[in-house]
């Protein structure tokens, strides 16, 4: 676990890039029809000016500063300005509830929040009461008044005064990251800069990028993995981010910033997977033919390639077919994707495979925000799809075999300089979660290869017991059913039940597509959910699709409901995971009608 660290403080890393990149990009913001960009020049002008602001406000040493707002220039001017104050950032989103905000504003003693709009900031301000710390309110997009002041009158009392940083040590706090709350109220995760700063250099280390490369952001900063493997990663290396406009714009804006690199969790591969294949069921035979061909090229290529062997025909034919359709394919991607970039949940092996194919390299990596985040990832040269890679410099895995019935794997024990301080105010917790020689027991299951590569296989917490006894980790199945075209999401359950059935949201263009051709009624979508054949077709699907699982591990029956699972409704996180107890709570009697008359 020897590592010398590039970086030791984030304020290194700010100082280092706005020094050695000041001309290049940092930021591009869609303005209109074109993007305008930030140089890291700038960027450091802006950093200092709100320095200059927060030291006016009272903010120093050990302060909070937080923030509620989505990805956006003045989030990270904040966030830096704060670590120059050798004071803490504590990132929110803005789908959060009221309740969530007290929580956490109050949790970690905020002085000063930064609000999106005018409509939070009122939000906040009819909250304020409860909070007693919190002196500021500062609002991005907006005016001040009363209660409040604007970001851009903040900055220009910054602007021109002296603020020289006040220099934190690695150890001090940057940030509380609050976990995602799937499992009750978000706690508070304390880490340090030593903690950021060595997993960035952890990342320098093993996947070095470029001035040239570019990411297309929209993985949530308030979420660990969009702001260390993201933000300041690439802040450290002088390579540029353009943030996305929204989740439903990723694709457009691709072809038009021409990215690198995309950083997301395996939800938005899977969509771009099934964007794909919806596309190409479209297109006229010999175009599906061809496609066919071009993927199982690559991917026959690929396999020759691991055994060390080589073919001067496949590597003609790859060229050939990757001309005219993996090319073509990236075209839409902006033409110079080379690297995917997958965390936050594991990936689907059959989606990383087939995006590979297309000649966009998959790289999985795993980690926890207790774990800042990263903890093991596939780097070039170093690589097993399948796997989230081996541990990064630094850091050490261990597999506690004790956690579960079964040798092969165990609860992923993680050691290493990425491990946080602990959780803000619950010592209880973190006697739970803290071994005594400093690792962290993550709550995953996994195993290890002979290679020292990591294989998730499930949650500790989600694993259950049915009547008969036996193991059930549902989150493998999940995540291969949702590859069918007919499927947007699903959730198994069965805990202390005779078998498992599972909640099954259908991809409602496909599904009316597929009955139109069948002859059925679709313009009352419910009652089409409940038409016999529609079942049938779905149960064909799992059929199929669950055919390399063991039969207790299946589901034998189902509900198809209408309502997707979204941030919206609570049943997904910010971090887009399911919330188990509220899926399970607002779908109760249909859960426990699928059990009438089971022996």
């Amino acid at each position: 676990m020897t590592f010398t660290p590039k970086f030791k403080t984030l304020v290194e890393i700010y100082r280092h890039s706005t020094k050695a990149f000041a001309k290049r990009p940092l930021f591009g913001v869609k303005q209109g029809d074109t993007w305008q960009w930030l140089t890291y020049g700038e960027f450091g002008d802006r950093v200092e000016a709100m320095r200059a602001a927060l030291e006016l406000l009272g903010v120093g040493k050990g302060d909070r500063v937080a923030v509620i707002a989505n990805n956006r220039v003045e989030w990270a001017v904040a966030a830096y300005a704060t670590y120059g104050r050798s004071a803490a950032f504590v990132p929110m989103y803005e789908a959060q509830h009221d309740t969530d905000w007290i929580h956490i504003l109050r949790d970690c003693g905020a002085k000063v929040v930064f609000t999106a709009d005018e409509t939070i900031r009122d939000r906040i301000k009819g909250i304020q009461s409860e909070l007693p710390e919190l002196a500021h309110i500062v609002v991005i997009d907006g005016t001040g008044d009363a209660g409040s002041v604007s970001y851009e009158e903040l900055i220009e009392r910054g602007r021109g005064k002296s603020s020289p940083i006040v220099e934190p040590d690695a150890e001090d706090v940057a940030g509380y990251i609050y976990t995602s709350g799937t499992t009750g109220m978000p706690k508070g995760v304390l880490l340090c800069h030593r903690n950021f700063a060595y997993n960035v250099s952890a990342i320098h280390a093993i996947f070095p990028l470029t001035p040239d490369d570019r990411s297309l952001s929209f993985l949530p900063w308030a979420h660990s993995f969009g702001q260390v493997i993201e933000l300041h990663t690439l802040l450290s290396m002088g390579s540029s981010m353009a943030i996305a406009e929204s989740v439903p714009q990723i694709i457009p804006n691709l072809a038009e910033v021409h990215p690198t690199l995309l950083i997301a969790v395996p939800r938005i591969f899977n969509r771009i997977y099934d964007g794909l294949h919806k596309k190409m069921a479209q297109e006229s035979p010999f175009r599906r033919r061809l496609f066919a061909a071009a993927v199982s090229t690559a991917a026959e290529r690929k396999a020759l390639a691991a055994r060390g062997g080589s073919s001067g025909w496949l590597e003609l034919k790859f060229r050939l077919l990757d001309r005219l359709v993996g090319a073509k394919v990236r075209a839409r991607f902006g033409g110079r994707l080379k690297y995917a970039i997958s965390g936050g949940a594991a990936i689907s092996k059959g989606v990383a495979d087939f995006i590979d194919d297309l000649g966009i390299q998959v790289y999985e990596g795993y980690g926890l925000t207790e774990t800042s985040p990263m903890a093991t990832a596939n780097a070039p040269g170093h690589r097993k799809i399948g796997s989230v890679g081996r541990a990064v410099p630094g850091t050490r895995i261990e597999i506690d075999i004790a956690a579960t019935d079964d040798p092969t794997q165990g609860e992923i024990v993680v050691h290493g300089h990425n491990v946080m301080m602990g959780y803000n105010g619950l010592p209880d917790e973190n006697a739970k979660v803290l071994t005594a020689d400093g690792g962290l027991r993550t709550g995953d299951m996994g195993r290890l290869d002979e290679d020292g590569y990591l294989y998730i296989t499930g949650r500790i917490k989600e694993q259950y017991k049915l009547e008969n006894g036996k193991y059930v980790v549902p989150s493998p199945l999940e995540e291969l059913l949702k590859l069918s075209p007919y499927i947007t999401s699903v959730m198994i359950y069965g805990a202390n039940r005779p078998f498992n059935v599972g909640l099954i949201v259908p991809d409602r263009e496909v599904l009316e597509a597929w009955a139109k051709d069948q002859g059925l009624q679709t313009a009352d979508y419910a009652a089409l959910l409940a038409d016999p054949k529609v079942y049938a077709q779905i149960e064909a699907e799992l059929a199929e699709r669950s055919k390399d699982f063991r039969h207790f591990e299946r589901i034998k029956k189902f509900r198809l409901i209408g309502e997707d699972f979204t941030v919206e409704n609570e049943m997904l996180t910010p971090s887009l995971k399911v919330k188990r107890r509220v899926v399970i709570k607002a779908y109760n009697d249909e859960l426990a009608a699928l059990y009438d008359g089971a022996e």
